[in-house]
């Protein structure tokens, strides 16, 4: 089922800045008139309404998360329900389990999938494609580089978009359970807010204002 919009203007939206490609979001969620905010600290969370966890490197996320000191914080929030955005790292951080992740990388469980790391192979084998992804009505230019994929869904999980892989299975790449909503591709790298815009409908409002059409 498709989340109905609210009225009004989305709430601070705060964008894990500790690596990866977390100022494209930002300039994107400006782009849709969104307040964005960078979260590096415990301190950085207080007023967010919710998080977009961008791509990047998982493992050193991972670890970085652990030296900020955000990895438990962010844990009690997802935990509570805050809507989340998480795209082709992020999709691994916020999977309920890393199917050949190390033993001390870490994932939030925000949403009931499994995911494989690189699935499509390393940085030469990275590729572009375009989806139809269910809410919006055309096709979605998508990039791949060193992208995980959804190897597992959990009942209550929405399967919106998914690929051909080279032995010719159709597996998820986005995916959406309640308020988490992730792709295993950049949608930020080629400028297409659709994805953010999809994710920004159901989040808190603060005032009245033009929900745009997709």
């Amino acid at each position: 089922m498709v989340p109905q919009p609210l009225p009004g203007r989305p709430g601070l939206v705060g964008v894990l800045a500790l690596q990866g490609d977390f100022l494209e979001h930002l300039r994107l969620l400006g782009s849709l008139g969104a307040e964005g905010r960078e979260v590096r600290v415990p301190a950085d969370l207080a007023d967010v309404s919710s998080l977009i966890v961008p791509g990047g490197e998982s493992t050193t996320m991972s670890l970085l998360l652990g030296t900020s000191g955000l990895l438990e914080p962010l844990r009690r929030r997802l935990a509570e329900g805050m809507p989340a955005l998480g795209t082709c790292a992020g999709m691994i951080l916020l999977a309920a389990e890393i199917v050949d992740g190390r033993p001390d990388q870490h994932c939030f469980g925000a949403i009931d999938i499994s995911v494989r790391r690189n699935a499509f192979g390393r940085q030469r084998d990275s590729f572009e494609a375009d989806l139809d992804v269910d809410g919006l009505v055309l096709p979605l230019h998508a990039v791949f580089i060193r992208a995980p994929v959804v190897e597992r869904v959990g009942p209550d999980v929405e399967v919106l978009a998914t690929v051909r892989m080279g032995d010719g299975q159709e597996k998820p790449v986005v995916c959406r359970q309640g308020p988490v909503l992730v792709s295993s591709f950049h949608p930020e790298l080629v400028g297409d807010a659709r994805l953010h815009e999809l994710f920004l409908e159901t989040q808190p409002r603060t005032r009245k204002d033009h929900v745009r059409a997709l």
